[in-house]
């Protein structure tokens, strides 16, 4: 019989905790009291490298020659870079291809059909682009006309920037979680609550954009052409801003 009652007693202990288990099913976790503020940090720089590409391109019916005479203009242009006291780390090779260059002949017509006209292959073309960057951005202008004057078929995209952006973001970005925070605590004074902790953080900082050089309004692209020399542009870099955005949000009590 006791073991009958036991077994009853622990049954309806089980039953309880049951059914006050299943009270608390669905309902939500607490509400945190919090309050989110925006930051916004600034640094304004004087972009200090420059770089451009230029591309050499050769087309000829054996593969070799082209090649080989793609290489001899590119060596030239290289040399003149290198004499104007850029480094070998700050050459970069962005493309070399060769391809087939092809002809369409049209086909032959008689009294009764035409023939079908057809890709006649008459040779490959060679070509290479090669990115420069110049440390020194008041020779910028000298080594691009330089280049515009060695007969590479096209020199492109001056673009002023900063070489270590990373650092100027992380500035920026410094500065934005300190605006963050003095908006945080001027708030929580006027509302009369304390400021416990960071739940998060969230960074909308927008991407740097570079400093194109450009003439008219329009990126700059030199369609070279043999001993011709025109003066070197000065070309004044500018200033670069970098801007950092961010939402903080705080628990408060």
């Amino acid at each position: 019989m006791w073991v009958g009652v036991l077994l009853a007693v622990f049954l309806a202990v089980v039953s309880i905790k049951e059914l006050k288990s299943i009270a608390y099913v669905g309902k939500d976790s607490p509400i945190m009291n919090s309050i989110s503020v925006n930051g916004k940090g600034e640094e304004v720089v004087i972009p200090d490298i420059a770089t451009f590409s230029f591309t050499i391109t050769e087309v000829d019916k054996d593969v070799a020659t082209a090649q080989t005479e793609a290489t001899k203009r590119f060596n030239a242009a290289l040399e003149a870079v290198r004499a104007a006291g850029i480094e070998e780390k700050d050459f970069k090779t962005l493309s070399y291809n060769i391809n087939p260059h092809y002809e369409f002949e049209q086909g032959i017509c008689s009294a009764l059909r035409c023939a079908p006209g057809k890709n006649i292959l008459t040779g490959y073309e060679v070509s290479q682009t090669v990115q420069v960057k110049v440390r020194d951005t008041k020779k910028a202008g000298g080594i691009f006309s330089t280049i515009g004057a060695l007969g590479v078929d096209n020199v492109n995209n001056l673009v002023f920037s900063v070489d270590d952006i990373e650092t100027v973001k992380a500035a920026a970005r410094a500065k934005a979680i300190e605006n963050a925070q003095t908006k945080a605590e001027e708030l929580s004074k006027q509302l009369g609550v304390r400021l416990v902790r960071i739940m998060s953080f969230y960074d909308s900082s927008d991407d740097v954009n570079p400093y194109y050089y450009a003439r008219g309004g329009d990126m700059m692209e030199v369609s070279a052409v043999k001993n011709q020399t025109a003066p070197a542009p000065s070309i004044p870099t500018g200033e670069q801003e970098i801007i950092s955005r961010v939402t903080v949000t705080y628990e408060i009590r």
